[in-house]
């Protein structure tokens, strides 16, 4: 059984990204696996009651709320007949909140396939396979009041849908020595929802590329780097420049445990401050 933590600090600190789950090998071919993800942005200012009803700024009046995703992933992987070639999938039951006002419940689908043949592997996931579906409840009473003084217009009871989205990836594995090995991998995101300003455009369907390396030296020291985020944006001269944010991390694992570090948007090739990411694996050999 393996247990594993994660915490990123998005957006140098605007938003938080944490992880927590475990995996349980049931036997030679079978795993299930249980997910909790939080991603959430804490202590919003509430500024709806920050003027009184004599018309004085009162900033005692000022509250602080959090808008937070929440995701339970229930998954199950299986090992075929078919040498190198493994099947999974992923129940996700997703509770989102706006603060007191708006709350939404969702769930959706994951399927997912690999296959490995001697130095390469390839994998393949439909995320959201049968669209997921979001359930949208605003308590207006909160913010009405507000709102038609503001002339906006009241959200309404509504379905939220996430269309379905293919990945694809491809690896391979080079050894370069007794103790140096290598890695090199790429992946491709197609949308199908023709929202996406991927570098790679087929109206509807958008394709990002997705580009990383791996160096281990024996089976203890990572040191990973990759580039993503690929985007043709128009500068202040109308000019189409291309954007990218490139990420670099290390790994270290003893035994039964492992540790990994991430930095992404360095040197700030993007709009979106630079993030960390921490991760924590441990593996109960039961």
């Amino acid at each position: 059984m393996e247990a594993s933590i994660m915490h990123a600090n998005y957006f140098a600190g605007l938003a938080q990204y944490d992880y927590l789950g475990s995996a349980y090998k049931i036997n030679d071919s079978t795993t299930l696996g249980l997910s909790v993800i939080r991603f959430g942005v804490d202590n919003i200012p509430n500024t709806l009651n920050l003027i009184d009803a004599n018309g004085n700024v009162n900033y005692d009046r000022i509250t602080y709320f959090s808008i937070a995703d929440y995701a339970f992933l229930f998954s199950f992987g299986k090992k075929l007949k078919i040498p190198g070639l493994s099947v999974g999938g992923s129940l996700k039951l997703i509770y989102r909140q706006q603060g007191k006002f708006a709350q939404a419940y969702g769930f959706g689908f994951d399927l997912g396939a690999r296959f490995t043949k001697n130095k390469w592997q390839f994998g393949a996931v439909l995320r959201d396979a049968s669209s997921s579906f979001n359930i949208w409840v605003f308590n207006t009473e909160m913010f009405e009041q507000a709102f038609i003084q503001t002339n906006n217009e009241l959200p309404e009871n509504s379905v939220e849908i996430t269309l379905p989205k293919l990945l694809l990836g491809a690896a391979r594995n080079f050894k370069i020595n007794n103790k140096l090995y290598a890695l090199v991998e790429i992946d491709l995101d197609f949308h199908f929802d023709g929202a996406h300003n991927s570098l790679i455009k087929f109206d509807p369907v958008s394709i990002e590329p997705h580009i990383g390396f791996e160096f281990r030296y024996l089976k203890n020291i990572f040191l990973r780097g990759g580039v993503n985020g690929f985007q043709l944006t128009d500068n202040i001269d109308a000019q189409q420049t291309l954007m990218l944010q490139p990420s670099a991390g290390i790994g270290f694992s003893y035994h039964n445990i492992s540790f990994d570090y991430a930095l992404t948007d360095i040197g700030d090739l993007t709009v979106a401050p630079y993030s960390h990411i921490f991760s924590l694996k441990y593996c109960f050999n039961l």
